[in-house]
């Protein structure tokens, strides 16, 4: 089969190489899967330049986030049926940008029949971390006012989504004019670029001094530093990850002062705690997909040549929405 590997770690773009590789063979309690899309997260970055929480030994396979029909299954998987259209993680150093890939049988989910491959693929890291963050974490309520950071980008437009179908009002903060539109398209009631506008200054204006009940923030740096300036009284700040590059030291006396809470959204500890919650999760995001209430929003359906090139840009903070890699395609 072909699959892009990683031999040494570096930016995606010089070290992803595409070669011809033997099909993984399915261990215990895993599935063989053919890989029908898989979704470009920025983690595939930090995967190739070895700054992932996860390190998998060299030569790997990134990908993180596939839709798949299951193959094969190895001893003692118990799972879905061979044919089966399924989302879920593959298992590295088995990952997704290949033409088949491994997962675990206990992290395999059906695909929402409404969404096609590329959506569908798209689905499961994002949404799952913005459902967890948002109803788990952060307890967002209807008519709450929900801030999204990079709310044009592949977790931010989840959250965005998640939080139009909670019943919140959602203020977007995006990079350019190009991304505003597509906030906009998302749903977002109110957009600020924060190349052009004040952030802190707009926040307020726009709920009358109070501030934003809820930020989601995958981003860190400054807009971590943003987030703290405009956070309602008895706030919620959600640290989703730091895709400036910048980890920010929070001032708790500020936290103190204003009454506010900084909350960790580490999603995959979840399946390692408390894994009962994932499938009962994947349930509510596929109620809200078969209402149309959330769709993910796919920029670019490539084949699996172009996967290099994509991490590349998603790691340079250059795309909208997610990119899918179709192998097939």
């Amino acid at each position: 089969m072909q699959a892009w590997r990683v031999h040494e770690n570096g930016e995606p773009a010089a070290v992803m190489r595409l070669e011809e590789t033997a099909r993984p063979e399915p261990g215990p309690g895993e599935l063989l899967v053919r890989v029908r899309a898989a979704a470009v997260n920025f983690p595939d970055a930090l995967l190739a330049r070895g700054l992932y929480q996860v390190r998998p030994p060299l030569p790997f396979t990134p990908g993180v986030e596939l839709c798949g029909t299951v193959e094969a299954a190895g001893p003692g998987a118990q799972g879905p049926a061979s044919g089966s259209r399924i989302i879920g993680q593959p298992v590295l150093p088995s990952g997704a940008f290949a033409e088949y890939a491994l997962v675990a049988a206990d992290n395999a989910h059906p695909a929402p029949e409404e969404l096609d491959d590329a959506e569908a693929a798209a689905l499961y890291i994002g949404y799952q971390t913005g459902w967890f963050g948002l109803h788990r974490r952060a307890r967002l309520a209807a008519g709450e006012t929900l801030l999204v950071h990079a709310a044009a980008g592949g977790v931010g437009s989840a959250a965005v989504q998640l939080g139009r179908a909670a019943g919140a009002r959602v203020i977007g903060v995006v990079g350019g004019p190009d991304k505003a539109a597509t906030a906009r398209e998302l749903g977002c009631d109110m957009v600020i670029d924060r190349r052009e506008d004040d952030v802190v200054a707009a926040v307020k204006e726009a709920t009358g001094g109070r501030g934003a009940d809820v930020i989601y923030d995958p981003v860190g740096g400054q807009a971590y530093a943003q987030s703290a300036k405009c956070v309602a009284f008895e706030g919620r700040i959600i640290v989703v990850g730091f895709a400036s590059g910048t980890i920010p030291t929070p001032g708790l006396n500020h936290a103190l002062v204003k009454n506010y809470s900084i909350l960790g959204l580490h999603w995959g500890l979840y399946r390692q705690r408390d894994p009962e919650s994932v499938p009962a999760c994947h349930r509510e995001l596929t109620a809200l997909a078969a209402k149309g209430a959330i769709r993910p929003l796919i920029s670019e359906r490539l084949p699996l040549s172009g996967a290099a090139d994509a991490v590349q840009r998603v790691a340079d903070g250059i795309t909208t929405g997610r990119i899918a890699i179709l192998p097939a395609g």
